[in-house]
């Protein structure tokens, strides 16, 4: 009987030993899987990222884990940023101007539609930045 599945955490250390020992005894992902408890995509996914030339070597793969946590970003776009582009929508810039122009000169890689959905957000909670769009469309509700 297939037990319910754990929500989801990252593999630690000691699951990637576990899937080491797996591949070695010859089980397939998806008996892997259930030893683990885990879905069976989670070890594909883990496999697939963390093979090398040598084959799935767990504290390697720990360490690229560890690494790929350390080069992410919480939050890509900052305060001062969000500033940034509320000051080009109020001098009346579209939301595309505005992506184009911090990217060309002030390496700010802010899509034009992340920026829709900050001037929505503002508007929910209060703000004006919409009232400087050129197209006042009525959106759907949900």
């Amino acid at each position: 009987m297939i037990g319910i599945m754990r929500n989801y955490t990252q593999l630690t250390e000691e699951e990637r030993y576990q899937i080491y020992e797996g591949i070695t005894l010859g089980l397939t992902q998806t008996e892997i899987a259930d030893d683990l408890d885990v879905n069976k995509s989670t070890i594909s996914r883990e496999l697939k990222r963390n093979t090398g030339l040598r084959g799935y070597r767990p504290r390697q793969a720990q360490i690229l884990s560890d690494s790929r946590k350390l080069n992410h970003s919480s939050q890509r776009i900052n305060k001062q940023q969000w500033d940034r582009v509320e000051d080009l929508i109020g001098k009346d810039w579209s939301p595309e101007q505005t992506s184009s122009w911090l990217a060309l000169n002030e390496d700010i890689k802010i899509s034009h539609e992340w920026i829709y959905l900050h001037i929505y957000q503002d508007k929910k909670i209060g703000g004006d930045l919409h009232e400087h769009l050129r197209c006042q469309k009525k959106r759907r509700k949900r």
